[in-house]
């Protein structure tokens, strides 16, 4: 598929999104705003949209960037202990710095979740049966731990609310002035374009990388470093959206290829594209209540992602 038809989809979703919603806001409306009208499109409905195209753009090309790395199709920040990770280290600051703010918040979040990602690294490079669905399982149980973790210490400092909270993805709560945190991944998704190639040498393996002169360890640091920056801003402005990072770039390989550089627009295009559809189906099916993006998400990627697996054994990929 053509970027202009993703870029026209995206639009039209865009602008559905900005103009949806229990307040009465219609295109019409630009032309002639009253006050509420214009504070809910600034406050509330712009920042909303922004979240949504960062935060999908983000943990797809963060999924696609550890497939690559892995040189598996099913490791993703939700299969390999970078969201749960990264959860604990929101648990942590909230113990540690009571009034932290976000970028501390940030900090902590992403050393916990380059840490996790750092550890299910060495696993893997420790399995001598690198079966392609056996790695993620050893990265779900590997998240679960530190779950189990997190859930245990929020437990003893009575904070189970609190991890509720970035537990499950919402956009509802987005707001002009509790969301910028998330632009971080900016910049961080221009360095993935950047490093493209070299992530693509770098998933052939150690051996081919070094014999091009790559430096294969300095490359997957790095690649490692930008999953789990992303992965904190998004869980802590939006939460944890699950299987995001994992079915969209097994979509565009099938009819894209393999090659990083060719497949990261495509996948940060899809990947925002369907999460603002999974938004806007959760504001449509019990209308003018919301479903959270974390449940809508889940339950369409875990169908798909099902469908990849009987796809996998199909056609013996």
């Amino acid at each position: 598929m053509k970027l202009r038809y993703f870029v026209i989809i995206l639009a039209i979703l865009s602008v559905a999104s900005l103009f949806f919603g229990v307040s009465n806001l219609t295109p019409l409306d630009i032309f002639h705003l009253t006050d509420e009208q214009a504070q809910i499109l600034v406050v509330s409905r712009i920042p909303r949209l922004v979240s949504i195209l960062i935060a999908g753009m983000s943990m797809s090309v963060a999924g696609l960037i550890m497939q690559q790395l892995s040189r598996n199709k099913f490791v993703s920040p939700t299969t390999a202990g970078t969201l749960d990770a990264a959860r604990l280290g929101i648990l942590v600051s909230l113990l540690v710095f009571t009034a932290a703010n976000p970028l501390q918040r940030i900090l902590i979040s992403f050393a916990f979740a380059l840490a996790g990602t750092f550890i299910f690294m060495k696993v893997l490079d420790r399995i001598k049966f690198k079966d392609a669905i056996f790695i993620p399982l050893v990265g779900l149980m590997f998240g679960n731990i530190i779950s189990s973790i997190a859930t245990f210490i929020a437990y003893k400092n009575d904070l189970i609310q609190n991890m509720s909270s970035f537990m499950q993805g919402d956009f509802s709560m987005i707001m002009s002035g509790n969301y910028e945190a998330i632009y971080i991944s900016i910049p961080i998704l221009a360095i993935a374009f950047f490093y493209a190639n070299k992530f693509t040498i770098a998933g052939m393996g150690e051996d081919f990388s070094k014999n091009l002169g790559l430096n294969y360890r300095q490359v997957v640091n790095l690649g490692l470093v930008i999953v789990a920056l992303v992965t904190a801003s998004v869980v802590l402005t939006v939460g944890v959206i699950p299987f995001l990072g994992l079915i969209i770039p097994n979509i565009v390989t099938i009819y894209q290829g393999d090659h990083l550089k060719k497949t990261l627009l495509h996948t940060a295009l899809l990947g925002a594209i369907f999460v603002l559809a999974c938004d806007i189906i959760g504001r449509t099916l019990i209308y003018p209540y919301e479903i959270p993006i974390s449940l809508t998400v889940g339950v369409i990627g875990s169908a798909i992602f099902i469908y990849l697996l009987l796809r996998r054994k199909k056609y013996g990929l």
